[in-house]
């Protein structure tokens, strides 16, 4: 099972392996009898308490400051038939969840393009995992160890260990289970403690670990994803998520779950099916627009909306004609006279600004799509990564398995012409909301 983004912060180029064969760590300390009844009964109060104070199918919603961090990473590129790696700028996103009893608190991305929440633990002694907060089993009075079929470990027993390959590193774990809180909203989930990391590129991360958030076909198994645990447990007010990106110091990137806030919105939102039961939000585009133009360039292509991407990304032959198309000058002599660039989508073409798609430095310009080939029946397939998520507020819903897209509102930008970069094609336009006061406060 393929723990990490299609083109995640790492880009990974493997899947996960399940050895059976891992070596045992011998840290259960007490008979596995006691301590399922234990933590049992722990949880049957838990959940008592909470139903009572916030009634069972009402739900809360909770929001998650992100902050940002920049880094530089390396790209594989074709031009002309010759390939080659390129250093290209990335960004994540990440904010707090706390794992076990007493919480034990960690900074994760959330990312729509993995399943699993995956953390350093304290088996781990590699340099990656000593540098970030680390899971201690053995602080956790609720913590199980277990298979990766979920079947209890007992004393003694080997292992089943789990690796995940990256593009420059790997992730080796066991399988654990304990109560994962998204604020207050707390639910029983296995998850990945990492027994090792690579230095490269863990090393260079402020944040400790991925929260994935895709459809529950990308998690090890149904009681890994967190989501649809805390959707089982009425523990949202609505089964959704929404996100929104910034990449400015003057606001705050958050993710909401239980709800969407409008206040993030400058236009209304309008909703797309998943289109594939890959486990991605995965969803249709009929084709692409140049100027609000549509091309012919890829009907029926697919794009899977991905939080733990840092670029853009699309099938090799469709970004050689777009970039043809777009004609961007490597002196960046025509920047201020290029197009938007748009995709549409149902009734709506999404657009993109040349500072969206166009890669601006002290090397000149080019377009900064990145190429992946991804064959049928999943491809061909582009990934909205965090350029198209800062300028779209996007929702999850776990209920209908839809994605929401609505024009972001910025403190940076007009709300009137961020609307304007959604445009609908029925003629009825997109209704523009009144500016309103932003609450950074969740």
């Amino acid at each position: 099972m393929k723990q990490c983004a299609l083109v995640s912060i790492l880009i990974c180029v493997g899947a996960a392996v399940v050895d059976k064969h891992a070596h045992d760590h011998g840290h259960a300390e007490e008979k596995y009898e006691d301590q399922h009844m234990h933590k049992q009964q722990q949880r049957n109060t838990d959940a008592s308490y909470y139903a009572g104070m916030h009634g069972e199918n009402m739900g809360m919603t909770h929001s998650i400051s992100m902050k940002r961090q920049m880094y530089k990473g390396t790209e594989r590129q074709t031009i002309q038939g010759k390939s080659g790696m390129k250093v290209v700028h990335k960004t994540a996103y990440y904010g707090r969840v706390e794992v076990g009893t007493p919480r034990q608190p960690f900074t994760v991305v959330f990312d729509t393009g993995s399943g699993n929440l995956m953390v350093p633990s304290t088996y781990c002694q590699s340099k990656a995992c000593k540098q970030h907060k680390q899971f201690d089993p053995k602080a956790s009075t609720t913590k199980e160890d277990i298979q990766a079929d979920g079947s209890y470990a007992n004393e003694g027993a080997p292992r089943d260990q789990i690796t995940v390959t990256f593009g420059t590193g790997e992730i080796s774990g066991v399988f654990l289970r304990d109560d994962v809180c998204v604020g207050n909203m707390c639910a029983n989930v296995q998850f990945v403690g990492a027994t090792d990391e690579t230095d490269d590129p863990f090393t260079s991360f402020s944040f400790d670990g991925v929260l994935g958030l895709a459809l529950p076909e990308m998690a090890q198994g149904p009681d890994f994803s967190v989501m649809d645990n805390l959707v089982k447990k009425h523990a949202l007010h609505k089964p959704m998520f929404g996100v929104f990106l910034s990449d400015s110091e003057v606001e705050s990137s958050e993710i909401t779950f239980g709800d969407i806030k409008k206040e993030h919105m400058a236009s209304e939102m309008f909703w797309q099916p998943v289109s594939r039961n890959s486990g991605y939000w995965q969803v249709q585009i009929d084709d692409i627009a140049i100027d609000n133009k549509k091309q012919d360039l890829c009907k029926d292509c697919q794009v899977a909306v991905d939080t733990g991407t840092s670029q853009l990304a699309g099938p090799t032959d469709v970004i050689n004609d777009l970039s043809g198309r777009l004609n961007v000058k490597k002196d960046c002599s025509n920047y201020k006279d290029l197009p938007n660039l748009g995709f549409v989508m149902g009734d709506h073409i999404l657009n993109l600004q040349p500072v969206d798609y166009v890669d601006k430095g002290q090397d000149g310009c080019e377009v900064s799509l990145m190429q992946l080939d991804v064959p049928p029946p999943n491809g061909p397939l582009f990934i909205f990564g965090d350029p198209f998520l800062r300028k779209y507020y996007t929702a999850y819903d776990r209920s209908s398995s839809q994605v929401g897209f609505a024009a972001a509102r910025h403190l940076d930008m007009p709300t009137d012409e961020a609307a304007a970069l959604l445009v609908s094609l029925n003629g009825a336009g997109m209704i523009h909301r009144e500016a309103a006061p932003v609450d950074f406060s969740n």
